[in-house]
């Protein structure tokens, strides 16, 4: 079997992709892989890390304000087209397979263009346009939240969850004592992302130089953040400030509470792994998805919600106290995870392309 696999520009795209080609590589003994992504992301490094056969594509996302790029932008997506056109005449893949970002877009449709197989994932609640507009004709759509179903045709359109969130669940937890923390009292980490969030940090600074809370705090501020925001700063004992953790993931399982963004794979793991969350979605993502995911989570009961625009030190304290003063609704969260986790996707994934393959 061939495919083509496409991703790009960040991590909650790109390791669903993983993931996906990882079960195809487990069920087909002959399976020949090429992913394709851009030039200058992410995935450029990641993915030949992983002897994966790669071609990129110059291509670049469209800006609300540069119109001089995006003109040149669309000459580029011509370009891609053709390129990708030329590739899948030459691989021959069985399916071509997209789980999102920008990179996607020529890649699927050069792919329908030679009636060429394709399948999506939609990974956030609220639909991406580059996705509704490829599935219109797309063979397969999978969704991680069953409220995005609507955005697509209900005959092709399944519920797989996020494969992301299996790939939590084969992880080896690290122990919290590993970074100096006690083995006897709550851990809370906060994090927003390997990049960081300045205007969450800058809102949360104090809460970390003022604390004398009995929990205690691992706050990883992100790579390029982190010099700055340490200069001048003693945090307490029972705090400790990192920019980055390079297998959070594991380290996740020792948490009793995560304080983090709302992005789909996130979200996918604390499902899987059932560790409650309070959710500060980013406001500068497109259609406000990570606002909505939250949102789904709250209204599930699995999760809670604060909005960026209403976010303090003092409103985050509030929380964190109520919810490790209440078992009860901490328990109620992870039995509610638990009935919205789904932890064979990538299985599922693969089981639905086999079908059409097949037909």
């Amino acid at each position: 079997m061939r495919i083509i696999v496409s991703a790009g520009g960040t991590g909650g795209h790109i390791y669903p992709a993983l993931a996906i080609i990882n079960k195809f590589k487990e069920k087909e003994k002959n399976l020949e892989v090429l992913y394709i992504g851009t030039h200058n992301r992410m995935e450029k490094d990641i993915i030949p890390k992983n002897n994966i056969k790669y071609e990129a594509l110059e291509i670049y996302g469209f800006s609300k304000t540069d119109l001089k790029r995006d003109f040149k932008n669309l000459g580029l997506i011509k370009k891609a087209l053709k390129k990708c056109q030329k590739i899948m005449q030459e691989f021959k893949p069985d399916v071509v397979i997209g789980t999102g970002g920008y990179v996607t877009y020529p890649v699927i449709k050069a792919a329908q263009k030679l009636k060429i197989k394709t399948f999506i994932h939609e990974q956030n609640s609220i639909a991406g346009k580059s996705n509704i507009m490829l599935g219109r004709k797309c063979s397969l759509v999978g969704v991680s939240f069953k409220e995005s179903i609507k955005y697509f045709n209900a005959k092709n359109t399944f519920y797989a969850g996020n494969p992301c969130g299996e790939n939590a669940l084969t992880l080896k937890k690290i122990a919290k004592t590993t970074l100096g923390f006690s083995p006897n009292k709550k851990l809370v980490i906060c994090v927003w992302g390997s990049l960081g969030s300045s205007s969450v940090n800058a809102k949360l600074k104090d809460y970390l130089v003022n604390f004398n809370d009995d929990y205690e705090v691992l706050y990883i501020t992100g790579k390029n953040l982190y010099d700055n925001f340490v200069q001048n700063v003693k945090f307490p004992a029972n705090v400790k400030v990192i920019p980055y953790y390079d297998n959070l993931s594991s380290l996740m399982k020792s948490a009793d509470l995560i304080v983090t963004r709302a992005g789909a794979s996130t979200i996918s793991e604390l499902l899987a792994l059932q560790i409650p969350a309070i959710f500060v979605p980013s406001p500068y993502v497109a259609n406000n998805h990570q606002y909505h995911n939250a949102k789904t989570l709250e209204d599930n009961q699995t999760g809670l919600m604060i909005e960026e625009k209403d976010l303090t030190s003092s409103l985050l304290q509030t929380k964190i106290k109520e919810l490790f003063a209440s078992p009860t609704k901490i328990a109620i969260m992870k039995d509610n995870m638990q009935k919205l986790a789904v932890t064979n996707s990538s299985e599922i994934i693969y089981n639905k392309i086999k079908e059409i393959l097949e037909k």
